[in-house]
């Protein structure tokens, strides 16, 4: 019997957000629990591309989910963005699972660096008429990364990904956040806004 997908759930006041534990960047929020685990199981298709990127066999029944940890949120969550480390993420992970997480979230950095590569300059505006066209996307995203990577003691320049996924190789410890929520929040924000990018296409 297949093993179901292990999901986190954080609950704001406004918003939920459903994270896959063991595939990192495969995270959508919703109104509440049910909506996120719906949107979760839409966009599996969508990251099903990034474990072929990673070449990681993703199983056909990935959308029977198994909610392993729940948590509260903030006025991030509900915000939009997944900001609460699982307990779960504290757990060492053995060398095969660390190869594996670190392989997948080199992935999703590729996935985002093709389709920002391949998109127009200007995008659709989003639905009240605003967002950020590629060139500002791509600013953001890799601007973000040095932020990630100092709560895990790692210094780095936008762009330069080297010592960020070097230390995600070490993941057994935790700094100011723990390493394997790093990976989660690191990955989740490169897909999120490629898939951004791929809605907003003209």
């Amino acid at each position: 019997m297949a093993r179901a997908t292990r999901v986190y759930i954080e609950t704001g006041q406004k918003r939920a957000f459903a994270s896959a534990a063991d595939w990192p960047g495969w995270a959508r929020s919703g109104k509440d629990e049910a909506s996120a685990l719906a949107s979760l199981a839409a966009y599996a298709p969508r990251y099903a591309r990034i474990a072929k990127l990673a070449r990681v066999e993703f199983p056909k029944d990935v959308t029977e989910f198994e909610v392993v940890e729940r948590a509260h949120g903030d006025a991030s969550t509900d915000f939009g963005v997944p900001h609460t480390p699982a307990k779960d993420e504290e757990k060492r992970m053995m060398p095969q699972q660390v190869e594996r997480m670190v392989a997948l979230t080199a992935a999703a950095w590729k996935y985002f660096d093709q389709v920002a590569g391949k998109a127009p300059k200007t995008l659709r505006k989003g639905p009240r008429g605003g967002g950020r066209d590629t060139d500002k996307i791509v600013e953001h995203v890799l601007g973000s990364e040095p932020e990630y990577a100092k709560r895990i003691g790692v210094q780095m320049k936008p762009g330069d990904r080297k010592a960020l996924l070097e230390s995600f190789k070490n993941p057994n410890r935790t700094e100011k956040w723990p390493v394997r929520y790093t990976v989660r929040r690191t990955a989740w924000h490169a897909l999120d806004h490629a898939w951004e990018i791929e809605d907003r296409l003209p």
